[in-house]
């Protein structure tokens, strides 16, 4: 799981800084590295480091950069990061100039293209997936780079949102599926990329609008030009992800149109028809992500809404730390019942999903410490089922608790009083957008057909 942003002015304006604090926007979207690339006299420069963004990037060096492209990359990543070229952006210099990427996404034909690759003599140095469209261009130098780069992403199956920085353009894509989300805005004659419109929010710059699957957005000098990739498989659906409305995105952002945050209200309050709990006195959202479903759910169910646990705003989404531990961690030090509110008090408790088990097991336990006398658990989202193949750090399937066990065991392991989830239905109607254009693999199993994983940028 990836946060991209790319900045393109026309008018010869700095932008690292406005790309720095575009990151800051999109730091929940990967807090194990950034990065940041910009042209620098026929060359790239690029900035790099592990952590959050405050450490991985010095701020002020580059508010004093007078750039006037960049692209920008936070990633949370299964690769090792402690080796740099494994930090995106990646960038190289070949016959045709320069080329900088970051990109948000996991290509499932990886394995192939690679060995494809290496029998016509490329050299890999990193294990990223986003290596492998730097040596497909290559091998194509005969084209122009643009060219060279839509012939590249015919080859590639599975999410790709890509920024691809050239020697004077920047170039916008997204995969023929729209997996993933990305968007552009424009301000004073700067254009601008990136995964949430919240990132264009922080710098001041209009959402122009969502980049359309399979669609490529030539940012230059002379302004934006658009086209299509061209695809030979005209049976391609769109497949856009469903879990970015449950969690990954930030409630501010729209998303191809839709309001997450409007989204989001709406599963709690169809998660409260379908699942009511009777009598509740309390109703709380697990902060961040299941607060405002809890809102909704709330609203519907007549109860009264609390902000009963709180969050340590220092510490990052559990959800993406990288060990198990370090999770069990998390949870202890991130979230903190209230006990005055819980004491007596029988509560529903809402959350956006449950992945292993681990936050929730943990924070009814503290609940019940609090003095709650019943502890009740909805889900706005359905059983995650599957681990993703195409982008979101689910790990392996045999670590999902909904994989463990049956909804009645998993009551029982995170010791609730009842446990319901939104169904497929209900999720689909509450993002509101055509269910033949949502990915719900994570919740159904329903993949593209003959994909394989792949590791994932």
């Amino acid at each position: 799981m990836s946060g991209i942003f790319g900045a393109y002015s026309t008018t010869g304006k700095p932008v690292l800084e406005e790309a720095y604090l575009g990151l800051y926007a999109l730091q929940h979207r990967g807090q194990e590295s950034a990065g940041i690339a910009w042209p620098n006299n026929g060359r790239v420069n690029t900035s790099r480091g592990v952590g959050l963004l405050h450490n991985a990037l010095d701020q002020q060096k580059l508010a004093k950069i007078a750039a006037s492209s960049a692209i920008a990359h936070v990633s949370c990543s299964p690769l090792d990061l402690s080796q740099p070229q494994n930090i995106l952006p990646l960038s190289a210099n070949y016959a045709r100039g320069l080329i900088a990427l970051s990109h948000d996404g996991c290509i499932t034909n990886l394995s192939t293209l690679t060995k494809q690759l290496e029998q016509c003599g490329s050299i890999f140095h990193s294990t990223t997936d986003s290596e492998a469209i730097l040596h497909l261009m290559a091998q194509k130098a005969h084209m122009q780079p643009l060219d060279a780069l839509v012939d590249s992403l015919r080859k590639l199956e599975g999410s790709s949102s890509l920024l691809v920085l050239l020697e004077n353009a920047l170039v916008v894509s997204r995969d023929p599926w729209g997996f993933k989300p990305l968007c552009i805005g424009e301000k004073d004659g700067t254009y601008y990329a990136a995964s949430e419109s919240c990132a264009l929010d922080i710098v001041g710059a209009k959402l122009i609008r969502d980049i359309n699957p399979g669609e490529i957005v030539i940012i230059n000098e002379k302004g934006i030009k658009c086209l299509n990739i061209p695809n030979q498989n005209h049976s391609i659906r769109h497949m856009k992800c469903s879990f970015e409305y449950v969690y990954t995105a930030r409630p501010d952002s729209i998303i191809d149109g839709r309001s997450v945050y409007e989204a989001r209200k709406e599963m709690g309050k169809r998660l409260a028809r379908k699942s009511p709990c009777p009598n509740a006195d309390i109703a709380a959202g697990m902060p961040d992500s299941g607060t405002i479903a809890g809102i909704g759910y709330a609203e519907e169910a007549k109860t009264p809404f609390e902000l009963a646990v709180v969050r340590n705003r220092y510490v990052g989404r559990t959800f993406i730390q990288p060990t198990q531990k370090v999770r069990e961690l998390g949870v202890k030090i991130k979230l903190n019942p209230i006990s005055e509110v819980f004491k007596d008090k029988k509560a529903v408790i809402i959350d956006d999903s449950i992945v292993r088990g681990t936050t929730a097991r943990s924070i009814i336990s503290m609940i019940r410490n609090s003095g709650a006398s019943e502890v009740h658990l909805r889900v706005a989202s359905p059983p995650v089922l599957h681990a993703c193949k195409y982008g979101i750090d689910s790990r392996k399937e045999g670590s999902l608790a909904a994989v463990r066990m049956s909804v009645q065991e998993l009551c029982e392991n995170i010791n609730a009083d009842s446990l319901s989830y939104l169904t497929e239905e209900d999720l689909v109607a509450a993002i509101s957008l055509p269910v033949n254009q949502l990915c719900t693999a994570c919740f159904t199993g329903k993949f593209l057909p003959d994909d394989n994983s792949g590791q994932g940028a």
